[in-house]
């Protein structure tokens, strides 16, 4: 089964948020099968969904991750892996 990771940004995206995106997709692409990356505003109701109050915000398997910076590559890797392994 796939990990879902959510990234949630503002609309115009930040700096940060456009970071977070990109690391998240260059994570995606290093475990490579398994990872589905989604990009939506902190405003849409998936938004609302997860109460999303800063941005960045990064959800993995429906679990808010990181909130308010750019995760690293290697903290984000860990934390995907260990919800591939949860599965």
């Amino acid at each position: 089964m796939d990990v879902i990771v959510k990234v949630f940004g503002s609309e115009p995206p930040c700096a940060k948020c456009k970071m977070a995106y990109d690391v998240t997709r260059k994570v995606q692409e290093q475990i490579g099968e398994g990872v589905v990356v989604e990009k939506y505003s902190a405003l849409s109701e998936e938004g609302d969904k997860y109460g999303i109050m800063m941005t960045p915000t990064v959800v993995v398997a429906d679990e808010i991750a990181v909130v308010g910076k750019v995760p690293s590559e290697n903290k984000l890797e860990q934390i995907i892996r260990s919800k591939m392994r949860d599965d």
